[in-house]
């Protein structure tokens, strides 16, 4: 693997954990539509990270979720339940950034675990596949 593709991995993957450290203070404020869409952007990067170890990055959040599901949930090297988190936060992010719906803690809360479960995985899956972090 080239030193500009581990460069690329491990930027995406900076952005994922910081994303969730941000979704996390912001919900210190009750910010939680911030922390919603801090939530998705961390599984989007944690996402591209895992493509750039293919070569297959996107800037589109339809490109960047399809190749996910088609390169590693079917596949079989990620869980399935990732591909669930994935939609549902993409989902959640969508409804709070454009239809102007109200959220709660309880919602805030659970998209951010989530993402961090997500970007966990990755590290991981990441980890045994001999990409440093």
């Amino acid at each position: 693997m080239s030193a500009e593709t581990q460069d690329k991995i491990a930027k995406y993957f900076a952005r994922a954990q910081q994303a969730v450290e941000t979704g996390r203070l912001v919900m210190n404020h009750e910010d939680y539509i911030t922390a919603v869409n801090r939530a998705y952007y961390a599984i989007f990067y944690a996402a591209n990270a895992l493509l750039s170890t293919k070569g297959l990055e996107r800037s589109k959040h339809s490109g960047v979720v399809a190749a996910f599901r088609q390169h590693f949930v079917k596949t079989g090297l990620i869980e399935p339940e990732y591909s669930d988190t994935y939609g549902q936060s993409m989902d959640e992010r969508h409804n709070a950034d454009y239809e102007l719906e109200t959220l709660n803690y309880e919602t805030a809360s659970e998209n951010l675990e989530n993402a961090a479960r997500f970007v966990d995985r990755i590290e991981r899956f990441l980890g045994e596949q001999g990409y440093l972090l």
